[in-house]
């Protein structure tokens, strides 16, 4: 016969109570480790402000490229942030499509939460980190949407699987099980590959044309440098910041 794996504890009251300091143990540990965790311990690019472009656009591609060739994983993603009518706020990750003189793209499906965000309040903010290199860069402005044909070639131009992924569609919508995703995504993956001009209107381009512009870089010994960008009558103003 097996035996019974019930503690030998006749009730409940008789098992080991648990220590009334393991909450505050853990927290110790959980504040022991974030102070133990090392920030740009290896060297940082150097910044000359003074030697920056006039404009962000220029600045802000080499940089991106310096990340990509320091190692920074996916440097192309960023955080866009939102908010809804109500001025709640949200935030994501999403990927960059493209920077040019028109602005930062990126594209999603209408309906989806930070489409509906922009719907009622078109404006953002990204936010890009490269721990490789100690740089980051903060943009804000106003976002518009591309019309129907800017947005379905910039959707077309991309991956089968992000193809795949906007036919899906229903985007933030609550999931009733993983089967369903399941068979949706692999319903939409065989017409992704069978139609890759498959057409998915809901799917929108947008770009944000930015107002302010600020880039950052971090210095081991906190001296960091700031340089922020702000539009002004059509031309773009330079301003260094306290760190």
């Amino acid at each position: 016969m097996a035996k019974d794996p019930t503690p030998p504890h006749r009730n409940a009251a008789e098992a080991p109570a648990p220590s009334p300091d393991a909450p505050h143990d853990d927290a110790r540990a959980f504040r022991d480790l974030l102070r133990g965790l090392r920030v740009w311990d290896h060297p940082l690019p150097p910044f000359d402000a003074a030697e920056a472009p006039d404009e962000p656009l220029a600045l802000f591609r080499r940089w991106l490229r310096e990340a990509a060739e320091a190692g920074q994983p996916e440097p192309h993603t960023m955080t866009l942030a939102t908010a809804d009518a109500a001025g709640d706020p949200s935030v994501r990750i999403v990927m960059l499509h493209d920077a040019d003189e028109r602005g930062w793209h990126f594209g999603s499906h209408r309906g989806s939460r930070k489409g509906r965000e922009l719907a009622a309040r078109p404006r953002a903010a990204l936010l890009f980190y490269w721990a490789a290199v100690g740089r980051q860069v903060r943009i804000e402005g106003t976002v518009a949407e591309a019309g129907p044909e800017e947005s379905a070639a910039a959707l077309h131009q991309r991956s089968t699987g992000s193809l795949a992924a906007a036919l899906v569609g229903r985007q933030s919508e609550v999931l009733g099980s993983a089967a369903e995703l399941d068979r949706a995504a692999d319903a939409a993956w065989d017409r992704a590959v069978r139609e890759p001009d498959a057409p998915v209107p809901d799917w929108t381009r947008y770009t944000l044309r930015a107002d302010a512009v600020e880039f950052f870089q971090g210095d081991a010994r906190r001296r960091h440098v700031r340089l922020n960008y702000r539009r002004s009558e059509g031309s773009w103003r330079r301003e260094l910041l306290w760190p």
